[in-house]
Parts: structure tokens; sequence; C-alpha cells
């Protein structure tokens, strides 16, 4: 098996291995995964560079969005729960509606907006499931939630909430709305075409992602009318993965690391640096990594590595998996789409690579990158994405 050393935009990236990816028809294979090579890749298995690093939860509501909400509810500072106080934490109305937006934010510049339209693990007075919508940015600047009854759920009501967003906040409707559930797809897409936002099923919505798990615990949790232990309506799927279309093949690929340093860089130049790729705001997801942890990420090498580049930035990639119970490296992107990347040869030595990756991984709290190069050995990328896996939200 032939080797390289994978450099990443001037970074060194340790090299784990390169590994054949699946061949198109007629297609030769231009590396091989050859016993002789197993010695070598055992020695430079992944060590993971921190204990138990994991992002903090998202910045909760600004008191200004949690003073607001209690004014427009009516509600008094005395009706609050007082242990709020006692713990130190921001008193919250349950049953208040979220309307904010942060002063120092920009609203011009807030192109962007992750929704979520489901119900919720509330009765109201009739003992039927309370639905609600969140609306947020990518930085959470902008936050928006709207109750509402079960037998009031279509387009057009979805499509009246969110018309009122731009009025109560000033600012201009969105260019794109980002959703993570399948089954609310036509519903969605239907709502945001009538007022001319382009609807994108998408799992990277992860301020949205975190912002539910912090209103579950606390919010949700708190309302009078909670039911404990209720499942979500609509679980995310998580389908059986399929074979990756032609137009998204490369040449070869190598389980790669860059320190966290290098990463932070990576993200902050995305936009100057890269025509094709995603980053995720590290500040709002509050990673604690020094410098020098090494990130686990999936280098990429193509002949054609920018059509494959723009090709991949359309998928809205959302994380990559080395399953060593199948033997491949799965991508996971859009909602509901995951693709076998490619197979290799289950031998204990790869096995233990492809676990070694995988505890990285959870050892960066998620966090994890592809990157595409035009060869293993050059000194840039083509693209780069910042990726996180991340448990499915409570709700």
């Amino acid at each position: 098996m032939t080797t390289a050393t994978a450099i990443v935009a001037g970074h060194g990236l340790a090299l784990r291995r390169s590994l054949p990816l699946p061949n198109p028809p007629g297609r030769p294979t231009s590396v091989s995964l050859s016993a002789r090579s197993l010695p070598h890749a055992r020695q430079r298995v992944i060590v993971p560079a921190c204990p138990s690093p994991r992002p903090r939860r998202c910045r909760s509501i600004s008191a200004e969005s949690s003073a607001a909400a209690s004014a427009a509810a009516g509600t008094a500072e005395e009706e609050a729960d007082p242990e709020n106080y006692a713990n130190g934490e921001e008193a919250v109305d349950p049953q208040a509606e979220v309307c904010y937006l942060d002063p120092d934010a920009d609203p011009a510049a807030i192109r962007e907006w992750e929704l979520d339209f489901c119900s919720r693990p509330i009765l109201d007075a009739r003992g039927k499931k309370v639905w609600e919508l969140v609306v947020c940015d990518a930085t959470l600047s902008l936050q928006f939630t709207r109750y509402f009854p079960n037998n009031a759920i279509n387009s057009v009501t979805l499509r009246d909430a969110l018309a009122a967003v731009p009025e109560a906040l000033g600012v201009p409707v969105p260019d794109r709305v980002r959703f993570f559930r399948s089954q609310m797809q036509t519903i969605i897409t239907r709502a945001c075409g009538e007022l001319g936002v382009k609807a994108v099923p998408s799992r990277r919505c992860v301020a949205l992602l975190l912002w539910l798990e912090e209103r579950f615990e606390a919010v949700y949790s708190r309302h009078p009318g909670f039911q404990a232990g209720t499942r979500p309506l609509l679980a995310l799927d998580n389908p059986f993965p399929t074979t990756l279309p032609e137009n998204l093949v490369g040449d070869k690929w190598a389980f790669v690391q860059l320190p966290f340093s290098a990463v932070r860089g990576e993200v902050e130049s995305l936009e100057r640096r890269y025509a094709f790729g995603a980053g995720l705001d590290l500040d709002l997801l509050g990673f604690e990594l020094e410098d020098s942890t090494l990130v686990p990420g999936v280098a990429v090498e193509s002949s054609r590595a920018k059509p494959l580049a723009a090709w991949m930035n359309g998928l809205e990639i959302c994380a990559m998996e080395a399953d060593t119970g199948r033997g491949s490296l799965i991508l996971s992107a859009g909602v509901s789409t995951r693709y076998i990347y490619s197979g290799y040869q289950k031998t204990p030595a790869a096995t233990q690579e492809a676990e070694a990756w995988e505890a990285a991984k959870k050892a960066c709290g998620g966090l994890h990158f592809l990157a595409i190069q035009e060869n293993l050995n050059s000194d840039g990328c083509v693209g780069f994405w910042l990726l996180l896996d991340l448990p499915p939200p409570p709700v």
C-alpha cells in the first residue's frame, strides 16, 4: 500500500493510513490495502489527546430575552420559581414565549434561520399535546418561540408565524431556513416557499439542537402541563446507509488529525481561503480544548477535487462515522441521508485504527472534520467542513 503525508492548509496532519475508496464500475483501484501495510498502521493508531472534554451547553437565553418574554406574557417576577434565584439562575416563565434580538447584532446580517416545528411533552387544558415553533440563527442572536394547539398545525399557520418574526424583531426575511425533522418537510417547505424562503433539510442546526436541549431542562420540564417520560412524536431518522453516488467518489482517503488551534484557524479563515466548506461557532459551543489537542478528521484525495468539493458543498454534511461492524466509513448528510463512503478490509489492525479514530472523536466532544485535497501530499485543501456528532434532541 502506498502511504503519504496529508497536509491541510499548511498545518501538518498526522496521517494514519490511506485507504481505497469504493470502485465505480470500470474504475481501477489506485491504492490497495495489503497485509504488509498493517504493522505500520498499528504503530500509528490515534490516541485520544484529552480525557473527557465536552462542548458546554449553548449560552442561555439572555436576561433581556427572558424579561421581554415574561412581560409579553403578563407574568410578574414574584410568580417565577424562587428556586431559580436560590441557585443563581435566571427566572424563566415556562409558559412565556420568546421574542428576542441581541441588541449588538446587525439585523441585516441575519440571513439564515434554524427552525423546529413539533409537539412538546406538554399537555394543554384540553389534555392535548402542545406544539411549538422555535426559530433562531446560528449564533442565537435571534430567538423566537410560539406555542400552538395541536388542531392548528398546517403550512398556513406556520407561514403566518414565520412572517411575524421579521415584523416583531425588525429583521429581514431570511434567504434560507434549516430544519432537521424529515417528517415536517412538506409543511415547512410549503410555508417557506410562500414567503420566498429556501427550506433546507439539514442536521447542521447545531445552535437549534443545543437550544432545544436547554429548553427541555429549563422550560418544558418546569411547565405545569409537562409529561415526564414522553417520547418525541417525530423521532429523527437513522436509515440504513446506501451506496455513494458516482459524483461523490474520490480516489483515496486517510484518517488524519489537526491541533485544535489549527482547526480554529481553518474555521476563522474558511470564507476567505476556500470556495467550499462549512464551519461551526466554536465560541457558542463553548469547547474547552487545549490548543494542542488533536482533532480527528478524514482527508480525501481526488484528481477532480474542485468538482467533488462542489458536490459535497450542497449536501449539508453533518458527520462522518467509522462503522467497525460493517467495516465502512459512513457519511451523514441532510436530515436522513447516510452513505457508505468507503469500505475497508476488516482486519484486527484496521478495526483497531477505526476504533481509535472514533475514540479520539468522542474525546473531543464529537468534533471532527472533512478535508478534500488534490493530493494528500499537498499543503492546502479545496474544501474544509467542521463536523460535530450530537445526540438527538430530547423533544
